[in-house]
């Protein structure tokens, strides 16, 4: 297991990955079990030749969509991430990875068609700059969202209009030089759980609140109009460089956790 540093809440152990260099290399007979999480730290500058493998993987639709892409940078970094995907995957099904299939809901969440596991194995990308986190678990719903910290963004501003009055208070009380990554704390949060719940920005992010004060346990405080929600899902801060967050939601229990660095198999 990583390292980890919990913390207790009322809902039990929740857990934060507090170095990037806790995230391990996987092992060569690596198994998910129910009521396990895999989070997978993905480098998206790879080599040319690593490139080229993983662009050979990739189904028609994403090459086209690849090839939209107006500059090289986003058109690799889309392979690498896709392409890391189905290498990822097709390790727990022992399936080449070139033939894995997906399905994709009314709000665009990816998913494994059902003939090759969609109803169990559940699992979410996301990615920025040169990272991709892709979180998996088994029967239940998953999200995953990492952000860099960005200094000079205008975070009062774009949390005005976006984030909920609880979470402006809090975020405003904060001195100036940790509102930064408070923000970006909160907004992976929120990214994640809406990823997770699987309809996207339908959700309005004004109308939930989660925990974002440095040192407060990662949680879903609150939804508005589902009192009952916030009981149903476990949130996981991780800290995969030391200029970027991240965070994981998932239904139910969030104790098993494992992250994995990829190491560019495929």
């Amino acid at each position: 297991m990583p390292a980890r540093a919990p913390h207790v809440t009322e809902k039990g152990y929740k857990y934060m990955i507090t170095a990037f260099d806790s995230w391990n290399y996987p092992p060569q007979d690596l198994t998910l079990d129910l009521g396990e999480i895999h989070v997978w730290r993905v480098s998206l500058a790879q080599t040319e030749s690593c490139l080229q493998s993983l662009q050979q993987t990739l189904s028609t639709d994403e090459r086209t969509k690849a090839e939209a892409f107006r500059f090289a940078k986003g058109r690799s970094q889309f392979i690498v991430s896709r392409g890391a995907l189905r290498a990822i995957l097709s390790r727990y099904l022992n399936i080449s990875s070139h033939i894995l299939r997906f399905d994709y809901n009314p709000y665009g969440k990816p998913s494994l068609i059902a003939a090759q596991g969609g109803n169990t194995l559940r699992f979410n990308l996301s990615h920025s700059g040169n990272m991709a986190l892709i979180a998996i678990t088994k029967n239940r719903d998953i999200g995953v969202d990492v952000e860099g910290i960005n200094p000079k963004f205008p975070c009062l501003e774009i949390a005005e209009k976006f984030f909920s009055p609880l979470e402006n208070t809090v975020l405003r009380s904060l001195p100036e030089h940790l509102q930064p990554r408070a923000f970006f704390t909160c907004w992976t949060r929120k990214e994640a759980y809406i990823k997770a719940v699987g309809k996207g920005l339908s959700i309005p992010l004004n109308q939930f609140d989660v925990s974002l004060a440095p040192g407060e346990p990662a949680a879903l405080l609150n939804v508005e109009e589902n009192p009952d929600e916030a009981s149903r899902w476990s949130l996981i801060e991780l800290i995969p460089s030391s200029d970027m967050v991240a965070a994981v939601a998932v239904a139910g229990d969030s104790s098993k956790l494992h992250c994995w660095q990829w190491t560019g198999e495929f």
